[in-house]
This record gives structure tokens, C-alpha cells and sequence, in this order.
């Protein structure tokens, strides 16, 4: 008779064990309810509860990294263009993650599918390619105000690709090229510019000393002589040798008077 309970014990034990002993890791919160009400949430490790009386949930507290699909919307200023998305959230209250919402995974889901498109519904094309973070911010903020009450927090969220018309990427690249060319155009101008004012300030030294002029034009005749030609044929300015020419006059001048 002592066997026969021992064993009815025994298999009452094998039976209740597996239902009474829950292993929680980790990265897990378990939310025990008891008859339907909630009870507590236990932390990690080896948690004991009533079998057929409680049921604990486990929930997953790490950070979740959710990728939301390409999304069709229409900027303020009439472009219709496709934007995907990367959001990244966690549970910080297990609790109202199991009770407040059927399942915050979806639920987050859906919430920032239709943020996405209401965002970029009221922003226009040059602030989402110029001012991406931003957006980036005002998504965030947006998004984890509204699932603050199921005890999510959305840290960070981030629009990746913009996929543009292929005639607005046809007009931007020649807006771009445009914009190049005007670049260009006032450099060359400014560099002609100040060009100009260094020559007219050479101008005005040359033109107070003659000297100087001379000098240059030797100078010019130095570096042409330095390429391989067989003949090179120069004019000679008259004031060049205006200093020969008057050492000679005054030279036979005073042959005359002796």
C-alpha cells in the first residue's frame, strides 16, 4: 500500500514539476497572472508558481529592431516618392506590454508605418534630402509618445532610402549640374577680377619708372632665348637705346668744340 502511494506521489510530482518550475533568462521578464489577474512580473532565473492556478508570459526586454517597408507618400510640395524605415525599440514595463495591448510588436509595426507617411506628408522634398535627421528626430518622438503607454520606448529611428521619380532625379542631377557650372563661372570671374587689380597696380609702377619697363622686356627676351630655335627675330624699342644714342651725341659734340 506505501508503494502505491509513493508512486501515485511520484507521478503526481513528474506531472507538476514541469508545470511549477519556469526558468526565466536573462533578457526576459516573466508577468505571472493568477486566475486570470496579474499577479507580479519575476526577474531572471529559477521561478517557482501554482500549477493550474498561475500562468506566467514571458517577455523579451532586449532592444528590437524593426524594418519597415518602403512606403508610398506625397511631400508638401507634390512629390510622390518612397521612403523604408529602421526603428528600434524595447519593453521597459513587461506589464502593460501583456495587458495594455494585444501584441506591441504589430502594434508598433503599424504605428510607425502610418507616422512615416504623416511626417513626410507635411515636410517637402529639399528638407528630407537636407534635413534627414531631423525628420529622424520628430519620427522618434512621435512614435514613442504613442506607444509610451504600452510600455515601449522607442530610442532611435531612421529613414534609410528615398526612392525619387526617375524625372525628378533626371531634373535634380541637371539642377546639380547647373549649379556646378554657376560655381565655376564665379570663381573664373572673381580670379579675372583680381588678376586685373594686381595688373593695374603693375601699371601704374611701370608707368612711374621706365627703368622697370626695360627690365621686363629683357627679361621676355631671356626666356624666349632659352627655346630651341635656330633664329629668333626681336624688335628693339628706340628707348632702349636712347642711353647709346645720347652717349654718342654728347661724345661728337664735344669733338666739334675741341
Amino acid at each position: 500500500m506505501n508503494w502505491i502511494v509513493l508512486a501515485l506521489v511520484a507521478f503526481v510530482l513528474l506531472i507538476l514539476l514541469p508545470a511549477a518550475i519556469k526558468v526565466v533568462y536573462q533578457y526576459e521578464a516573466g508577468v505571472v497572472f493568477r486566475l486570470g489577474r496579474l499577479e507580479r512580473t519575476r526577474g531572471p532565473g529559477i521561478r517557482f508558481i501554482i500549477p493550474f492556478l498561475d500562468r506566467m508570459r514571458k517577455i523579451d526586454t532586449r532592444v528590437v529592431t524593426m524594418d519597415v517597408p518602403s512606403q508610398e507618400a506625397i511631400t508638401r510640395d507634390n512629390v510622390t516618392l518612397k521612403v523604408n524605415a529602421v526603428v528600434y525599440f524595447r519593453v521597459m514595463h513587461p506589464e502593460a506590454a501583456v495587458v495594455e495591448v494585444y501584441d506591441y510588436r504589430m502594434a508598433t509595426y503599424q504605428i510607425a508605418q502610418t507616422t512615416l507617411r504623416s511626417v513626410l506628408g507635411q515636410s517637402e522634398l529639399d528638407e528630407l534630402l537636407a534635413h534627414r535627421e531631423k525628420l529622424n528626430l520628430t519620427l522618434q518622438q512621435i512614435i514613442d509618445e504613442q506607444t509610451e503607454p504600452w510600455g515601449i520606448k522607442v530610442s532611435v529611428v531612421e529613414i534609410k532610402d528615398v526612392e525619387l521619380p526617375s524625372t525628378m532625379q533626371r531634373a535634380m542631377a541637371a539642377q546639380a549640374e547647373a549649379e556646378r557650372e554657376r560655381r565655376a563661372k564665379i570663381i573664373h570671374a572673381e580670379g579675372e577680377l583680381q588678376a586685373s587689380v594686381k595688373l593695374a597696380e603693375a601699371g601704374k609702377i611701370i608707368g612711374a619708372e621706365p627703368t622697370t619697363l626695360q627690365l621686363r622686356y629683357l627679361q621676355t627676351l631671356t626666356e624666349i632665348a632659352t627655346e630651341k630655335t635656330n633664329t629668333l627675330i626681336f624688335p628693339l624699342p628706340l628707348d632702349l637705346l636712347s642711353a647709346f644714342m645720347g652717349n654718342r651725341r654728347v661724345g661728337g659734340g664735344g669733338g666739334q668744340s675741341t
